[in-house]
């Protein structure tokens, strides 16, 4: 069933970027982003498909791997329509039931010509950082 509105779309991405991160179904999760994204954290950026899925197969191996936990998101949609900026809070909870990190996603989000929403930029902040390419959150 497709999502009922944009924002709902988004949420879903937001929830398919946990899952199949967790799940290391990272061929399906690189999908997830633009051909030309950026994926900023802890100071350093990584570009394009091939870097950040390099990135993340080592950052979540097998043995690092647990469960993301998203709250509620703060979704921005452009006046476009094809374009839209998010902010969503998560825990991170490792295989051994402990929360070994939490922050907010900072996320910018494209809509492609399939209508699927992807991650132009996603800036991992964690909790007591401030982002450094991403905008902060609305008040």
């Amino acid at each position: 069933m497709a999502p009922s509105s944009p924002e709902e779309a988004i949420r879903r991405t937001l929830a398919q970027y946990c899952q199949l991160c967790d799940d290391g179904r990272f061929d399906e999760w690189i999908d997830l982003f633009t051909a030309d994204a950026r994926f900023h954290v802890m100071h350093r950026t990584e570009q394009g498909h091939d870097a950040i899925v390099g990135f993340m197969r080592v950052g979540q191996s097998e043995d690092k791997r647990g469960r993301h936990a998203l709250l509620a998101s703060v979704i921005d949609l452009a006046d476009d329509g094809a374009t839209a900026r998010a902010w969503t809070d998560f825990a991170f909870i490792d295989k051994a039931r402990a929360v070994t990190s939490v922050g907010r996603y900072h996320d910018e989000l494209v809509r492609g010509d399939d209508g699927r929403w992807r991650f132009a930029l996603r800036e991992i902040v964690f909790l007591g950082k401030d982002p450094e390419l991403a905008r902060p959150t609305p008040a």
